[in-house]
């Protein structure tokens, strides 16, 4: 608990001596400008670059002709643009909007779950929402279930998902209250037993199967459809609403429950409401791709570094450093092997493990508490 308390002990002091100070208030605010405008540059850049990159190339500048085509404005009119049209539309745009919804959707989950442990080391995974999902899709893969067709196994994925949260969540209530102690040791037992559960569908799984659920756990959009993202839109849309509303609470809920519920915040309403968004924002992301770390860690952190502690800054901050991660290491999984795909999750793997790193070696240096 001591990371904990000091982490909320420096959050609002931090914020507090910004506010008085008019010059650093201003430098915050230029900082925050920058960091929106250079995420907003880049994520656009990225968009344009990832959908002209693959088997059939196509140049920035047809890559917006072919989205102004579809707004109504033909730029290019007598010229045959079925193929790149095609290849935009039906393969590469679901998939890029995919990326970007799954990432601001891990990226904000990550905040939240930051925000309510009051440390920034914790993570969406702690209540178990991916290894519920993943242990979903294993029996589903394993067991042969299609009473839903091909969105079976999302389906199965995010409903264990969510049903492994609520039983951490039911779990670790006493008195009517939620324990963090409780509730990070109740999630650890539950990942532990969920990731049994997995071990033993696919050792019981046959060749197909193991691939199947191995390729899953490493996460990968290959095959994202304008269906899928119908269905992950509302559900990422509506956490992200909820996110953004909360965030004035959530700078009073850093300053620690005793000091929070003073000023009037419901402690425990507000716990419960945060850890059902991010089961809703986790689930939607990897029912849909399996499952992608580190986004939801390393994400809100490095914006927390740049922009300081303010909530609804980091939450901006976030879903777009989020985004633009996923779609970077999206075009990385399509293009850096010829005729292959990698799976995304291995990359953020590779890139977040090292840095997780050197945040926890950063956070021991400063003492402990928000970096």
């Amino acid at each position: 608990m001591t990371a904990t308390q000091t982490g909320r002990s420096h959050t609002p002091l931090r914020s507090a001596s910004a506010n008085r100070d008019p010059s650093t208030r201003g430098r915050l605010t230029r900082r925050r400008t920058l960091l929106f405008a250079g995420l907003s540059i880049g994520l656009g850049a990225v968009v344009v670059l990832a959908a002209g990159s693959g088997q059939v190339g196509v140049s920035p500048s047809g890559v917006i002709a072919s989205i102004g085509r579809a707004l109504g404005f033909d730029t290019e009119p007598g010229v045959d643009t079925t193929l790149t049209d095609a290849a935009l539309w039906t393969i590469r745009f679901p998939r890029i909007v995919m990326a970007l919804l799954i990432g601001a959707a891990l990226a904000a989950a990550g905040t939240l779950m930051q925000a309510i442990f009051g440390n920034p080391l914790a993570e969406p995974s702690v209540v178990g929402v991916s290894s519920g999902a993943a242990l979903g899709a294993a029996l589903t893969i394993v067991l042969g279930w299609s009473f839903l067709g091909e969105w079976t196994i999302a389906v199965t994925a995010f409903v264990t998902g969510l049903a492994t949260t609520l039983v951490i969540y039911l779990t670790s209530r006493s008195n009517g209250r939620t324990e963090i102690v409780t509730l990070v040791l109740t999630g650890i037992a539950v990942n532990a037993v969920a990731g049994a559960g997995l071990a033993l569908l696919t050792f019981l799984g046959d060749t197909a199967a193991r691939e199947q659920i191995v390729f899953w756990q490493l996460g990968s959009l290959n095959g994202a459809r304008w269906q899928q993202v119908g269905v992950i839109l509302p559900l990422v849309v509506i956490g992200l609403v909820v996110a953004f509303m909360l965030a004035r609470t959530l700078d009073l809920f850093a300053l620690g429950e005793r000091s929070a519920r003073h000023l009037g915040v419901n402690v425990e309403l507000v716990r419960i409401i945060v850890i059902v968004v991010v089961a809703i924002l986790v689930c939607a992301a990897v029912s849909f791709a399996g499952i992608i770390g580190f986004v939801g860690l390393v994400i809100p952190h490095l914006m927390r570094m740049i922009i300081g502690p303010a909530h609804l800054p980091l939450l901006i901050a976030s879903v777009l450093g989020g985004a633009l991660l996923l779609v970077t290491a999206d075009l990385v999984a399509r293009t850096a092997v010829p005729m292959a795909d990698l799976p995304i999750g291995m990359l953020t793997s590779l890139v977040g493990g090292p840095f997780f790193f050197w945040l926890l070696r950063r956070t021991r240096r400063r003492e402990g508490g928000w970096a």
